[in-house]
């Protein structure tokens, strides 16, 4: 497909702008990606970085408010419009009246569901059905600006976070795609989000101890967490001695006691909840590799109790 005929500056700075920089990069032409630079004890990979640097991009590393401000001001950008997606710093007014068109931040959720730092997993944790993207123009308030365009997404029920993640990136350049040139060409208007809407809802930051099961919640709303807390801050627990993440679990009708632990015909792992069980699909053993459960009942059959049928 033709590249558009604007330019666009990008801004973006995890790895989910570095998988929207790629598709971006196939259809628009891209002045400048501004970013963050590597962290100076950072020893992993910089993925914005280093995509920008194999497609030869030019790139603006930033690392404040204060410093993307003097960084704006002094390196002559041309174009009239920015894309920003996962960027993770405060952009002023005076860096959004920059680009004659604003700054087109690209959210993954239905504005104004799930404003704030973690849209995706809060889409999962609640069980909604649906999520989807917002094309909105970037404003000093968090998530307030006017829309631009939406775009939903049916969420099927066997997805975690980060094949959701996938989804909404592929879903943001769709988007994108059919929704900048008829904007930049006068053909679409911003208009302003439904305030009123009982959708109105906030996404909070996660911390480590979110990833802490707590079987005293019912079976099903762990299974949720588990999908989508998958990445991070992955679902914890203990099994005798031994520290695990659980990383595919399902409900099992069988009633425990809550937090007791039985094994069923050497294949299967039930944990009692507050209603009903969790039965144990994948793990991962603390500095090993994710396994099936009925691998880690084989060589761990003696820290938990066991049940032939």
């Amino acid at each position: 497909m033709k590249k558009t005929s604007k330019t666009v500056v990008f801004f973006g700075s995890g790895p989910v702008a570095a998988a929207s920089l790629r598709k971006l990069y196939e259809d628009f032409h891209i002045e400048a990606v501004i970013t963050k630079p590597r962290a100076e004890h950072h020893r992993g990979t910089v993925p914005v970085i280093e995509l920008a640097n194999e497609l030869g991009l030019k790139i603006i590393t930033v690392n404040s408010k204060k410093d993307l401000d003097e960084k704006i001001a002094s390196n002559n950008l041309q174009s009239e419009v920015a894309i920003l997606i996962d960027f993770g710093i405060i952009v002023s007014q005076k860096v959004i009246n920059y680009f004659k068109y604003g700054i087109i931040n690209s959210n993954f959720s239905l504005l104004p569901e799930w404003r704030g730092a973690d849209p995706i997993t809060f889409a999962i944790l609640s069980g909604q059905k649906s999520t989807g993207v917002s094309l909105m123009l970037l404003v000093r308030e968090m998530d307030e600006g006017p829309l631009i365009a939406q775009k939903k997404f049916n969420i099927p029920n066997d997805f975690d976070t980060p094949r959701l993640t996938q989804s909404l990136i592929d879903t943001s350049h769709e988007l994108i795609l059919h929704t900048v040139p008829k904007y930049l060409s006068g053909q679409i208007f911003p208009y302003p989000q439904d305030l009123t809407s009982n959708r109105l809802s906030y996404s909070r930051r996660l911390a480590t101890k979110d990833g802490i099961l707590d079987f005293n919640k019912p079976a099903n709303i762990l299974v949720q967490e588990i999908r989508a807390y998958l990445g991070w801050p992955g679902s914890k627990t203990q099994i005798g001695s031994k520290q695990v993440t659980i990383t595919k679990a399902h409900v099992d009708n069988t009633v425990l006691p809550v937090g007791e632990m039985q094994i069923v015909n050497k294949r299967e792992l039930l944990i009692g909840t507050s209603e009903r069980c969790l039965s144990i699909d994948e793990l991962r053993p603390a500095g090993k590799n994710t396994m099936h459960i009925a691998a880690f009942i084989a060589g761990n059959s003696h820290l938990i109790s066991e049940k032939t049928n």
